[in-house]
């Protein structure tokens, strides 16, 4: 496996049928920072889309699921937790936080009934650089990168141009708008990623109108 690569695929299952009920349910990772699988509470109608949403620095997969709140029954959502106090690639380098995504991918693409077409790599501040990476180098798997207020992106290596939809905060004093998301947007335009750039009126936040506005874009094509 090459470094930052994921070797999950969507397979739909036999069938449609959900294979737990609506809720939370541990990931099954095993470790005291397993994770959680949230799953809509009403029928979705056709394969669902997923969203793989990460966590910031600190963070924790139901403080990771509460910036998506608004949304979180529009879609299937795999929440992991770092090993760390957040993403190896902030550590070190990519390797056990990659390796324990891609187990859980795996588990859950076989399982359900996925839509290919839908598939986002999503974060919140240091989980926005890491879901970031993380599509540029496997866009054969994410076709979108949601990212709520990126520092950056670090990707080894590229795999196709994912949608790419950025959001920031003008008043950030986490990680300011100008050293960050108003350098690493036009890099990723200039690069040829399908962008979306959204600035609002706040803070390190993810306001509802923005999570909405990812969903939307999850839409595309």
């Amino acid at each position: 496996m090459e470094e930052g690569q994921l070797l999950a695929r969507p397979r739909l299952p036999a069938g449609e049928a959900w294979p737990l009920p609506p809720g939370l349910h541990p990931l099954g990772l095993g470790g005291a920072r397993d994770g959680l699988l949230r799953v809509p509470k009403a029928p979705l109608p056709g394969p669902l889309p997923l969203i793989l949403m990460l966590h910031g620095h600190g963070g924790d997969a139901a403080r990771a699921l509460q910036r998506i709140e608004p949304i979180a029954d529009a879609a299937l959502i795999l929440l992991p937790e770092s090993l760390g106090a957040t993403w190896d690639v902030l550590e070190g380098g990519y390797g056990p936080d990659v390796a324990r995504i891609d187990a859980a991918l795996a588990r859950i693409l076989a399982a359900w009934p996925v839509d290919p077409a839908r598939v986002a790599a999503a974060g919140f501040s240091d989980g926005a650089s890491y879901a970031l990476s993380l599509a540029m180098m496997n866009g054969a798997l994410f076709t979108h990168a949601l990212a709520f207020s990126p520092g950056f992106a670090a990707p080894v290596r590229i795999e196709g141009k994912p949608r790419c939809f950025l959001s920031h905060g003008t008043a950030d004093r986490v990680l300011n708008i100008d050293l960050c998301s108003r350098r690493l947007a036009p890099k990723l335009r200039q690069s040829g990623y399908p962008l979306t750039y959204l600035e609002f009126s706040g803070g390190h936040e993810v306001p509802e109108e923005v999570a909405r506005r990812a969903l939307a874009f999850l839409d595309t094509a």
